[in-house]
């Protein structure tokens, strides 16, 4: 489990780095932007090994009802990570689409996995994003919601929250682990 810690210490410093440190952040310019990618990417990595290898207590596993949340949790999640790209209809009301779906992601994921890895990884994701909103809401206090979007845009969303999914579930399957119970 040290492999899933040592990646949420790193997606977390790259991610707060602009905040923590905007002077410091600002001096790379444009190389900056490069240092987080290749530090998320190697953190994704650390925790996705570290996942697959952890062992730990089990409290609870899948059952039909949860996973059938899970499933619901997860187009939800995909919809709001859409349409922060899209600003669609729902950017009205949510200001930070990208982390709302991912605090959606890490509990849905909890629903079905509960043990000590899922904890920690899952469980350190949510916090992450709960405290990145923190952050940034003290940093950018202001907010304008989004204008009006066409119902082009929606459909759009939705389209690619379905494929999205659908790949995504794809996969899950080819790993060995099937999504829908």
């Amino acid at each position: 489990m040290i492999l899933i810690l040592f990646g949420l210490i790193l997606w977390s410093g790259t991610h707060f780095w602009k905040r923590i440190a905007p002077d410091h952040r600002a001096r790379f310019g444009d190389k900056g932007k490069a240092i987080v990618a290749v530090g998320s990417g190697i953190a994704i990595v650390l925790m996705v090994i570290g996942y697959r290898g952890a062992d730990g207590a089990m409290f609870w596993g899948r059952s039909p009802a949860m996973t059938g949340i899970n499933n619901l949790l997860m187009l939800l999640s995909f919809y709001l990570f859409a349409s922060s790209g899209a600003k669609t209809r729902i950017t009205k009301y949510v200001r930070h689409p990208q982390l709302a779906a991912v605090k959606v992601w890490a509990i849905a994921h909890l629903l079905v996995n509960g043990d000590t890895p899922s904890f920690l990884l899952f469980g350190g994701l949510l916090a992450w994003a709960v405290a990145e909103v923190i952050v940034l809401n003290r940093v950018q206090p202001a907010w304008t919601p989004a204008h009006d979007v066409p119902v082009k845009k929606e459909f759009t969303a939705v389209i690619a929250t379905v494929v999205v999914f659908v790949v995504v579930a794809l996969i899950h399957l080819w790993l060995g682990v099937n999504p829908f119970g």
